[in-house]
């Protein structure tokens, strides 16, 4: 059960990880429902393309994420749009790509044999592959966050953009970057999600933006920016895979859950917002 539960968690923290980073530039990221479903339909509509789609399958999708996180950064960084208003024009510019791809009708595109091997395979100690891919993207995270000068950047942009940019800092290029990291993880939580049901949807990313963000802001990540840290975001994840769980369990209806997410991500905004009173 353990492992099943996990196996879900993971899908939600490759998600939250990009989501992570850009509430620690002190942004938002409301196009994660349309570019999981970009990233896992498109992903499956490579895999039609014979052996060779089936290889790029997965790059693919990632790819196409990747194009709408940098949308996003532009919009954010060089135009200085609200992230709210970009982000949310971007999912809805995507929304209409994908109807268009599909006709409006539900894709027909199966996944690809190494999307259901990472999405639901369990190779090395009996450990689901999809587990073992947010540990590899989770460290890849720390590294960056912890080790690295752009990780240092991240949350001296958090903290105070003009501040970075004064010291030296190219700040857009950053936002960008970081834009761009969300987009691509955020397809790629939709290439696994796609390989775990075989099949990708066209509403396949809309249960995941609340979670990711009350997942981030539960685990400790200030949602004013410049304070956090991925353990966090990791027991964030996992509390909210389990609060699903139990929500499932006891047959609450889905605007139910919403209610329930929203009230979580308001509480610890009340409680950050405090904080920065007090200080």
């Amino acid at each position: 059960y353990l492992l099943q539960q996990l196996k879900v968690a993971s899908f939600l923290g490759v998600i939250a990880t990009g989501m992570m980073m850009v509430i620690l530039l002190g942004q938002i990221d409301l196009s994660v429902p349309w570019v999981v479903a970009v990233g896992g339909m498109m992903a499956s509509a490579a895999t039609a393309w014979g052996p060779t789609g089936e290889f790029f399958a997965i790059p693919f999708g990632i790819t196409c994420g990747v194009m709408l996180g940098l949308l996003n950064g532009f919009g954010v960084a060089f135009l200085r749009i609200p992230s709210m208003i970009v982000t949310l024009a971007v999912n809805a510019v995507a929304q209409g790509l994908m109807v268009v791809h599909t006709g409006g009708f539900s894709p027909q595109d199966a996944a690809s044999r190494a999307m259901r091997f990472i999405a639901t395979g369990d190779t090395v100690l009996g450990i689901p592959n999809a587990l073992w891919v947010w540990v590899l993207v989770g460290s890849a995270a720390v590294f960056v966050l912890t080790r690295t000068a752009f990780g240092r950047t991240i949350y001296a942009i958090g903290h105070s953009e003009r501040a970075a940019y004064l010291s030296g800092v190219k700040t857009r290029y950053v936002v960008l970057a970081v834009f761009a990291i969300s987009g691509g993880l955020s397809a790629f939580g939709g290439v696994l999600l796609a390989g775990y049901a075989s099949k990708a949807a066209q509403a396949m990313g809309d249960a995941y933006l609340l979670p990711a963000i009350a997942a981030v802001v539960l685990g400790g990540t200030s949602i004013l920016g410049g304070r956090g840290n991925y353990y966090g975001t990791v027991a964030g994840v996992i509390l909210i895979t389990l609060l699903q769980s139990i929500l499932s369990v006891m047959q609450i209806e889905e605007y139910g859950r919403h209610v329930i997410y929203g009230g979580v991500i308001i509480v610890m905004l009340l409680l950050y917002g405090r904080e920065q009173q007090v200080r």
